[in-house]
């Protein structure tokens, strides 16, 4: 019978196999969060449904704008988490 290695559960060592420096999240994914959280505050891609009060836009846009915006969105998060202070 072959003998195995006692697994290892180091946390670190994933996060550096991931590519991710000092074992946290990778930037992508920071952006990722952020574009995420910042589409769903906003309300975006919501059906025009009416509601009380006043609206951006009476018209609605087709999936391929939404999507077009979505990553444009997610550039500028990229670009927001990359610029070092």
């Amino acid at each position: 019978m072959a003998e195995l290695d006692p697994p290892t559960n180091n946390a670190s060592d994933a996060a550096e196999a991931k590519g991710a420096p000092g074992g946290g999240r990778s930037k992508d994914d920071v952006a990722l969060d952020l574009m995420k959280f910042i589409a769903v505050n906003a309300g975006y891609g919501k059906s025009g449904q009416p509601s009380a009060g006043f609206s951006a836009k009476a018209g609605t846009r087709s999936p391929e704008e939404l999507a077009e915006d979505l990553l444009t969105l997610f550039d500028r998060c990229r670009k927001a988490v990359n610029k070092e202070v």
